[in-house]
């Protein structure tokens, strides 16, 4: 395995690892803010008879957020070197940044047709990440499989809530 600088130790591939958390985590907690009153708008607008109760979100969301930044740390270790996955990088992080956005657009300004648009370009945004991924790692493009099924299925869903509403 090449190394950043040096030998790397099990403690700093640990500490990279919470660092991909830690910052999945922050955006994470930046969509959350958005969403203090979430649960109950949910519950207010006319919803498509397929729709999650508003409790499944918190969990499935907590899981993918392991796999993302799991993804991320992957892809790095296999690397070996930052500079060697920059690109792929660069764009993994516009998924998170387009998610942490959603909330706020859909929920905090009550703009369901322009989170659709952001989550329209998440959905492809996870998909090219996966494709590039996939290249380096295939470890790494399928932890993301998961956040792109679900950001699949929750498209078709503010698209059914923009045609009910």
């Amino acid at each position: 395995m090449a190394t950043l600088i040096g030998v790397r130790t099990w403690p700093h591939v640990v500490g990279v690892w919470l660092g991909f958390l830690a910052v999945v985590a922050v955006i994470a907690v930046v969509g959350s803010l958005a969403s203090v009153t979430a649960s109950e708008s949910y519950t207010e607008l006319t919803l498509p008879s397929w729709a999650p109760p508003s409790w499944v979100f918190g969990p499935v969301w907590t899981v993918l957020y392991v796999l993302i930044a799991t993804a991320g740390w992957q892809l790095w270790r296999s690397a070996g070197q930052w500079r060697t996955v920059q690109t792929e990088l660069s764009l993994y992080a516009v998924g998170p940044v387009l998610n942490a956005v959603w909330t706020p657009l859909f929920f905090g300004a009550g703009a369901p047709v322009a989170a659709l648009v952001d989550i329209v370009l998440l959905v492809v945004v996870v998909a090219a990440t996966i494709v590039v991924f996939a290249r380096r790692d295939g470890v790494a493009a399928l932890l993301l499989v998961p956040y792109w099924a679900w950001t699949a299925f929750a498209t078709a869903l503010n698209a059914a809530i923009v045609v009910l509403n």
